[in-house]
């Protein structure tokens, strides 16, 4: 049988996404290898999803030699968002980035279609297809839409600036496999290109269920990364023990002729089933931001670094034409307290997830290497950083 060049091509590109595949599965998750984050417990998936309503789906997009990069889509419920759109909240940790549709969400403190995240420069495009989507249902934006569309830069990896990255199909793809449950992590979605501390990095996600005596809320987390710093795992410092950190690599590309890489992007999404408004949901998006230092990260200073975090309370729920005073039952700010602890846990066990799931990705433009799981654990036990549940007393009422 004779191949053509593009059949030898494809055929390649085939064993390789393969492998990806296979080898995602066997990647572990933070607690799968005794990595406890706070006190708090998870959820049944520990995942974003955990949250009643929400769902999650993802295209990865692998075209040709140079096209790394895809799209994940985050649906807040299954009601009609925009006749009734939910309390959220945008927190700039870092500006640099293009966030589409955040002003409107800071200016009426509310959210009307569902969160995609993808390339950098593929906002538009998947902004002008989660337009099409949610103008497809009936009665969900006849006037006028605000698709909220996030990014970060993949370019490592990816050529984020060929004429199609990513399409139509792809966005609708990612929204309409959208689904409860687990949620697949890594190198996958919108993650497919990205790194994290210096490995490669990817979509995250991770849940925190408050006991019952303080509600039995839940806060679920989903993170696409993007960024640099020093990584501490769960208190060992993994970064410097494996000589790769921030201002290492900053200065070796400095002293090389290179234009510094300095810092990058992550994309956090908090989702809770709390009544809470969008004032309460900006201080949660603050918190986010403290479980993000936690790992190691400092905000760079070309860091596109944003939360976007909603509440799918039915009783914090407004209809968007109603004319009279719309009561609200909503918690106090005394009761916050919970629910930030939940915010700084699942954010960074989110970022754990997604650096440890992350497999390695390579096109024409470079490679991505994953993190060593083995050298990961070694130092982990070094620094006695992992079984916390089996080291201190046990936890009641929880």
């Amino acid at each position: 049988m004779k191949f053509t060049t593009l059949t030898l091509v494809s055929i390649h590109a085939f064993l390789l996404l393969t492998a990806f595949e296979s080898t995602a599965e066997e990647r572990p998750r933070a607690r799968d290898i005794g990595v406890q984050v706070g006190t708090l417990r998870p959820g049944k998936y520990n995942a974003i999803t955990d949250v009643s309503g929400v769902k999650v789906g993802h295209t990865t997009v692998n075209r040709g030699a140079d096209i790394r990069t895809g799209v994940t889509a985050i649906i807040p419920s299954t009601h009609n968002l925009y006749q009734q759109p939910i309390p959220a909240w945008v927190h700039v940790g870092n500006g640099y980035g293009k966030l589409v549709g955040e002003t409107q969400i800071r200016e009426f403190g509310e959210l009307e279609t569902p969160i995609v995240l993808t390339c950098t420069l593929c906002v538009w495009t998947a902004a002008n297809a989660l337009k099409d989507w949610q103008l497809s249902k009936p009665g969900e934006g006849q006037h006028t839409l605000n698709p909220v569309v996030g990014e970060t830069n993949d370019s490592r990896v990816n050529n984020m600036w060929a004429n199609e990255i990513i399409n139509k199909n792809d966005v609708f793809q990612a929204l309409n496999n959208a689904k409860t449950g687990p949620v697949t992590e890594g190198s996958i979605g919108a993650g497919r290109g990205t790194q994290a501390f210096g490995w490669k990095g990817g979509i995250g996600t991770s849940s925190r269920v408050l006991p019952k005596a303080l509600g039995g809320y839940t806060v679920g987390v989903l993170v696409q990364t993007n960024f640099g710093g020093d990584l501490n795992l769960n208190g060992a410092p993994v970064g410097r023990e494996l000589n790769n950190y921030a201002l290492k690599r900053y200065l070796e590309e400095e002293r090389a002729g290179i234009t510094p890489t300095d810092g990058g992007s992550i994309m956090i999404i908090v989702a809770t089933d709390a009544p809470i408004l969008s004032r309460n949901l900006d201080r949660i998006g603050k918190r986010a931001m403290m479980g993000l230092a936690r790992t190691g990260s400092i905000a760079h200073n070309s860091s596109g670094d944003y939360v976007i975090s909603f509440s799918t309370h039915k009783d914090v729920r407004k209809d968007r034409a109603s004319l009279e005073p719309v009561p609200t039952k909503t918690l106090s700010n005394i009761a916050m307290s919970p629910l930030f602890q939940a915010t700084v846990e699942a954010t960074q066990e989110a970022v754990y997830n997604a650096l440890l799931k992350a497999t390695s990705v390579s096109s024409n433009r470079g490679t991505l290497e994953a993190i060593d799981i083995g050298k990961v654990k070694g130092i982990l036990e070094k620094y006695g950083a992992t079984n916390y549940d089996q080291k201190l007393p046990p936890r009641k009422n929880h």
